[in-house]
């Protein structure tokens, strides 16, 4: 390489950086250390032509969760899915607990909390998977700071953030189904019955359509994480697509919302992504790792220090 002054000259250096960086994602992306073993890929001519391919996950452990991921060519996406029944007795939601004031009465400001990564997450509160949740500010990679959370939180109903007007959530009943709801439309009332509960920004799938809004107003690829629920409300769906990659450019709101139709959700929502998209499992050798590639400040493989994280847990109540 070409020296000026004994030193390298700066584009140089940059074009170096960023062939190591797609170096990195490219063998990332193809190591079986990001899948569980039981599990294998499925290729995709367009999201809607996605067929679900689901396996056993935690078979040993708890019936009730399925894993599959696939690769679509047209755009280039890489996606990561859960099925969970929550219905299943011996399966638990877990929502980041409470640990600062809930915000102002009137709404305006939410909850905050310790900042923490969704890999953390999930060996904090031993969860076999976990998922990044609410939008949230500031941004940093970094663990421990205070995150002020935008939109619903609950937590084994302690209300930890209060609902966003314009945003719709994810909610878990105290009868254990599962609804995708908008939080301004929440009474009181309603919150009591709320055992869990995250935030998001908008629907983009209702009984089983793909919302005209997500054609028309979300058509930025982002890496994208999102959650869906069966008609019936016992059927979970958790979701993350990989982004600013060679390997996956990135979804819009209508690509996620046509992804969660086909893996079977009838309700989906888009949750916090970008460089908050993660979803992380526990493996059979007990060790914690993200199957999709994070990508916070555009470097691969690193975690952001997230607000709010979803997790699913093993109940030994």
């Amino acid at each position: 390489m070409a020296k000026i002054y004994g030193k390298t000259p700066h584009g140089l250096w940059v074009g170096a950086y960023l062939f190591l960086v797609l170096l990195f994602v490219s063998c990332r992306t193809l190591s079986p250390l990001t899948t569980p073993p039981e599990t294998r890929l499925t290729k995709f001519g367009t999201p809607e032509e996605i067929l679900p391919q689901w396996q056993p996950f935690a078979a040993s452990l708890i019936p009730g969760i399925d894993y599959m991921e696939g690769t679509i060519r047209q755009p280039k996406l890489r996606f990561w899915a859960l099925r969970v029944d929550v219905t299943e007795p011996g399966l638990r939601i877990v929502v980041s607990e409470k640990e600062g004031p809930p915000g102002d009465a009137d709404g305006t400001r939410d909850g905050i909390i310790p900042s923490t990564k969704i890999t953390s997450f999930v060996r904090r509160y031993d969860c076999l998977a976990g998922i990044n949740a609410n939008p949230f500010r500031p941004s940093s990679g970094k663990e421990g700071e205070d995150r002020t959370i935008v939109g619903i939180t609950v937590s084994e109903g302690t209300l930890v953030a209060l609902p966003h007007p314009k945003f719709d959530g994810l909610v878990f009943y105290d009868d254990g189904k599962a609804a995708i709801v908008n939080q301004a439309a929440l009474s009181e009332e309603q919150l009591r019955t709320i055992r869990n509960a995250v935030g998001g920004f908008y629907a983009v799938l209702r009984d089983g359509a793909v919302l005209e809004r997500a054609f028309t107003r979300g058509n930025i690829r982002y890496p994208r994480s999102g959650a869906g629920v069966s008609a019936d409300g016992g059927i979970l769906y958790l979701l993350v697509i990989d982004g600013k990659q060679l390997g996956s450019i990135g979804a819009t709101e209508a690509e996620m919302g046509i992804i969660l139709q086909k893996l079977g959700a009838a309700n989906g929502l888009n949750l916090d992504g970008g460089g908050s998209t993660a979803l992380a499992l526990k493996f059979p050798d007990g060790k914690v790792r993200a199957v999709n590639t994070p990508i916070h400040k555009f470097i691969p493989g690193q975690e952001r220090g997230v607000a709010t994280c979803l997790g699913i847990a093993l109940n030994h109540e």
